[in-house]
């Protein structure tokens, strides 16, 4: 079986290929302390061939990759270092942009075409852009939702920390969903704007939604008609393909 880990800033997303079926997939948190010990907890009799990693946070990456190294004693490839995502990259400069963006552009391309624009709903909230040339073009970032949510309650006298859920209604009757109205709702509509800005840019293109948080904005969104949690995971497979690693 084939490893595809997706090392993000709140959780290392984890999946099992066996050939182009997604097998099983399972989070653990990026900041624990023993990843050894929570790799032999789902891995232990699992027969894998190889692993390919895409990270955002550099100093859990190496720690990610021993633990793998040692506990299966398979190659380990890792996105930006050991192995490149096959899409022509007009960032600037080329080596600034996430890996997990460009997975996900290279992923929506191979399973669902291009023009096409990428949205990861996480801890951070980024779109993608692949151009009709399928030309990696750049994007935006934005907070994510609890990022967002975390900085009202930290830098505001009054206002409460509140668990992020779907809203009630658009107008809040209350702080809590005045609050999360405002951010789930809001977030939404920015989003939308977004997507229609770059489609007057790009032309009409394909969305697809993908993130730990993408749940809070699939169902209101007019935009992103496609929805795939697991983008960034199948990304990692579809490389692997093109390099042809087991």
């Amino acid at each position: 079986m084939l490893f595809a880990v997706d090392i993000g800033n709140s959780n290392i997303t984890c999946a099992l290929f066996s050939g182009s079926t997604l097998k099983k997939r399972f989070n653990i948190p990026t900041k624990s302390k023993n990843y050894s010990a929570l790799f032999k907890k789902y891995l232990l009799k699992i027969d894998i061939k190889g692993v390919i990693i895409s990270s955002v946070v550099p100093d859990v990456t190496p720690k990610v990759s021993l633990s793998l190294k040692k506990f299966k004693n398979v190659p380990v490839l890792i996105c930006g270092k050991n192995i490149s995502v096959p899409i022509k990259n007009l960032y600037h400069p080329p080596h600034k942009v996430g890996q997990d963006r460009l997975v996900n552009a290279f992923a929506a391309c191979q399973l669902y075409g291009y023009p096409v624009i990428t949205v990861d709903v996480g801890t951070a909230i980024t779109l993608d852009v692949v151009s009709k040339r399928k030309e990696y073009l750049g994007g935006m970032i934005l907070p994510g939702l609890e990022m967002s949510l975390q900085a009202l309650a930290e830098k505001t006298a009054l206002l409460p920390k509140v668990k992020l859920r779907l809203p009630r209604r658009i107008i809040g009757t209350s702080t809590q969903e005045s609050i999360i109205s405002g951010i789930v709702i809001g977030y939404t509509c920015l989003i939308d704007g977004l997507i229609k800005k770059i489609k007057k840019e790009i032309g009409n293109s394909k969305v697809v939604l993908t993130g730990g948080q993408s749940k809070f904005l699939s169902c209101l969104s007019e935009e992103a008609k496609i929805i795939d949690p697991n983008l960034t995971v199948k990304g990692l497979y579809c490389i692997a393909k093109y390099y042809q690693i087991p």
